[in-house]
């Protein structure tokens, strides 16, 4: 399926696809459904220097035509993860990113510098987190703040990194200007959209934190303005997602100026769906006599 091939910052995937943290795993919850090694990357789930538990009460919501998640990031942190779980991860096949959070500047420049002797191929800086220092202030709302932890990564690691933007910042340009000037290799987006769901029945609401993060179809349409105006606001390549759950999808974030497209929540809803989108993109390819970058940015 060479027609699928994809090169990113250097790299080259064998198709545009990978398997959106969170939703994902560590790559090995969809071994029974298809081969792990069909799918262009993997982004890990989100890991943070210090280990998480996650949060409390209710997690998951489903909404029409989308996902509610309040995960917490729980996770067993950077450390725990790449002397149990690394080496299975790279011996999957597919390009692999890490996911990484952190509630702190040290957190996140902590977290960089234990993976710097790790085999991956990118991480993804999930700039989603609340600032605990700075009264809770998410780093990705903020393009000073969002520059600031960039920077700092970027400085320490020794690998490319993608920074993965928040949907929820007041201009998704500018953001995407300000990680870019302090040195980002790449962006991706969307993250969740900040949403709210209530128990009428108990008068409360569904969620411990009382929001949660919308993902899903009904995202897309959103998600892939976001992903158009970041796309033509930077010279940095994007990889871009938010809602795609076919063939279609994944070519129209291409057209709009992702290079790479990540795979979330269809997951849940069809265990199968990256392979069938994959065999679907190419007899697409096939039918229109084009390789799939052929259709990269043409809007």
């Amino acid at each position: 399926m060479n027609r699928l091939e994809t090169e990113y910052l250097g790299i080259k995937f064998k198709n545009p696809l990978i398997g959106a943290s969170g939703t994902y795993g560590y790559g090995t919850d969809y071994k029974d459904y298809y081969p792990i090694d069909l799918i262009g990357g993997i982004s890990s789930k989100g890991l943070t220097y210090i280990p998480k538990e996650g949060n409390k009460g209710t997690r998951l919501w489903e909404t029409p035509s989308g996902l509610m998640n309040s995960i917490g990031l729980e996770n067993p942190g950077v450390k725990n993860f790449i002397k149990e779980g690394m080496d299975s991860i790279i011996s999957l096949g597919p390009k692999v990113l890490i996911n990484l959070g952190g509630n702190s500047l040290d957190d996140y420049v902590r977290g960089a510098e234990l993976l710097n002797e790790s085999k991956i191929d990118l991480i993804e800086l999930n700039i989603s987190c609340p600032n605990v220092k700075e009264g809770g202030m998410v780093f990705g709302v903020d393009p000073q703040s969002a520059a600031e932890v960039t920077r700092k990564v970027k400085k320490v690691s020794k690998h490319k990194i993608v920074v993965k933007l928040s949907p929820n910042a007041r201009d998704i340009s500018e953001i995407a200007k300000a990680v870019e000037e302090a040195g980002a290799d790449g962006i991706s987006l969307v993250n969740t959209f900040l949403a709210m769901a209530i128990d009428i029945k108990n008068k409360r609401p569904v969620f411990e934190n009382t929001y949660a993060g919308l993902s899903g179809p009904a995202i897309k349409p959103i998600a892939l303005r976001m992903v158009h105006q970041a796309a033509h606001a930077v010279k940095i390549p994007v990889i871009g997602m938010g809602g795609i759950t076919n063939y279609k999808d994944v070519i129209e974030f291409i057209m709009a100026g992702a290079k790479l497209v990540q795979i979330g929540t269809y997951n849940f809803m069809n265990p199968y769906g990256v392979k069938e989108i994959i065999e679907d993109l190419d007899d697409y390819c096939k039918r229109e006599n084009i390789n799939l970058s052929d259709l990269y940015k043409i809007l």
